[in-house]
């Protein structure tokens, strides 16, 4: 009963604090359903995790010793003079990358094998003892001078598994170890913007798993790199929960915490909250309001979406005829991006160190397809009529923020085109920087007087694009409904030409 008693104090007392740190609210346990929905509804990003969701596009460059061993894990043992690129150039990879339209890179300075991209003084596994550069060679730094050069941001992968490293397996030598390491990183080449952390964990010479340090890991980036967030085993940015390029229809940024990170949490009420992964992440459902409805607190936690161009992470020559095509590009977009997610598409360099031509011309091919689609708004010059506070223009006007207010938990808005339009594509954005509202949207067209829907949806978020059959219209309608006022950004329509 002293237990409970304290638990129900404690979080009686963060739901004062709770708006001194937007992205989680406690729930009071006298709290019904439409008081957790409302609550829900008003959890938004920190500024690291909105620039990030803003981003869209990330790239991950999976480089290492797997690249000239053919491997996708390697065991740790290779010689590191093996590991020997003939023409690295870094600038091509981030020029590439921009030039497709990332505005991210994410480079694996180390792999699960433990070799590192850096010279780093805790092991003896890195390019410091390749026979690249006669081993006075630094891919992280050659990288990161790129992405600052071409004003590209930049992130940095680091594996916990570590495959060379004898004190894997040890526990608090390994810790030691792995925050050095981390220390380098985040000390010595600039602005890092991502550190992402993946759960691979097998067992070290000694038979035993490693026990991750992730509190310690996280105090450490948060001090050194404060504006970085960490992703995906972090508690800024989750996988989506597949390797597949492919989110939910149903994409909640709002989820409920563990009911075992309360305490931790309620440590630092008024400070940065950190806290291990939730629970799994491939749950279809993470926060409906059936997942939300015995949520202890609710914090902003979005998703990330990874996919390779190829069939594997790590450069394969046999898989240069393997390469995703621009069409299939296009659908991981909208299955990504279009689904209230960050799309993190690895590109890996070859054996030269360089990206394959192979590659550019489907990302160029691609690149040009968005760029095609999302030229014009079919909405321009249309006449709009709304349930809520706003205008056409500020719907319009290609930014992120409230356009469109409505009075209540709906929204209706009304267009009339001066000659009959025809579309295959909606767009609609929602300003998150005050929270994700939208439980369901509808589309309809005015047809013999009459309204008929041709699209439907849940949640929107960040970004929501649906594709369907073409369409032609003099008018038509979308209608919102939300847990609390919904905040419309942006809407768009349009002529997606299929062959």
């Amino acid at each position: 009963m002293l237990e409970r008693a304290l638990y129900v104090f404690i979080l009686s007392l963060l739901i004062h604090l709770s708006y001194a740190q937007s992205n989680i609210v406690y729930v009071h346990p006298e709290d019904d359903l439409s008081e957790i929905v409302k609550k829900a509804s008003e959890v938004r990003p920190t500024e690291r995790q909105l620039r990030w969701q803003r981003l869209e596009l990330t790239a991950f460059i999976h480089f290492g010793m797997n690249t000239f061993t053919g491997r996708e894990w390697g065991d740790g043992k290779t010689p590191p003079e093996t590991f020997n690129p003939s023409n690295l150039d870094a600038k091509q990879w981030v020029t590439t990358l921009k030039n497709s339209g990332f505005k991210q890179v994410i480079l694996t300075a180390k792999h699960h094998d433990g070799f590192c991209l850096w010279p780093s003084k805790y092991t003896e596994y890195s390019v410091k003892n390749s026979a690249w550069k006669q081993g006075r060679g630094d891919v992280v730094r050659e990288v990161a001078e790129a992405c600052h050069d071409l004003n590209v941001e930049f992130g940095i992968y680091l594996s916990p598994w570590d495959r060379n490293n004898p004190k894997y397996g040890e526990g608090a030598p390994y810790n030691t170890f792995f925050i050095n390491q981390l220390t380098e990183l985040l000390t010595q080449y600039g602005t890092i913007d991502e550190v992402w952390f993946d759960g691979a964990n097998g067992e070290g010479p000694s038979g035993k798993k490693q026990e991750y340090d992730f509190e310690n890991w996280y105090k450490t980036i948060r001090q050194l790199q404060p504006q970085a967030v960490i992703a995906v085993m972090g508690p800024d940015v989750r996988w989506v929960g597949t390797e597949t390029g492919v989110g939910r229809e149903t994409e909640w940024s709002v989820v409920p915490v563990d009911e075992q990170q309360i305490e931790k949490i309620a440590a630092n009420a008024q400070q940065d909250v950190n806290f291990k992964p939730l629970g799994s992440s491939m749950k279809k459902d993470l926060g409906s309001r059936d997942a939300i409805k015995k949520a202890k607190a609710l914090v902003w936690y979005p998703a990330e979406t990874d996919v390779s161009i190829r069939p594997g992470w790590f450069y394969h020559e046999e898989e240069d005829d393997k390469v995703k095509t621009a069409k299939q590009l296009m659908d991981i977009y909208f299955t990504s991006v279009g689904r209230n997610s960050v799309l993190l598409l690895n590109v890996p360099p070859d054996k030269q160190g360089r990206i394959a031509a192979s590659d550019i011309k489907t990302l160029m091919k691609w690149k040009k397809q968005r760029e095609t689609l999302f030229s014009k708004n079919l909405l321009q010059g249309s006449r709009m009529e709304s349930t809520g506070n706003g205008t056409l223009s500020d719907l319009l006007d290609r930014t992120d923020i409230t356009a469109i207010k409505g009075k209540d938990t709906t929204l209706v808005l009304e267009f009339e085109f001066k000659k009959e339009v025809t579309f295959n594509v909606l767009k609609l954005q929602e300003d998150i920087s005050k929270g994700q509202r939208v439980e369901q949207f509808i589309l309809e067209v005015k047809q013999n007087g009459g309204w008929e829907k041709v699209a439907e949806g849940s949640t929107i978020g960040y970004k929501r694009l649906l594709r369907f059959s073409p369409l032609k219209a003099h008018q038509i309608r979308l209608r919102l409904y939300a847990r609390n006022q919904p905040l419309l950004a942006s809407m768009g329509l349009y002529e997606a030409v299929t062959h």
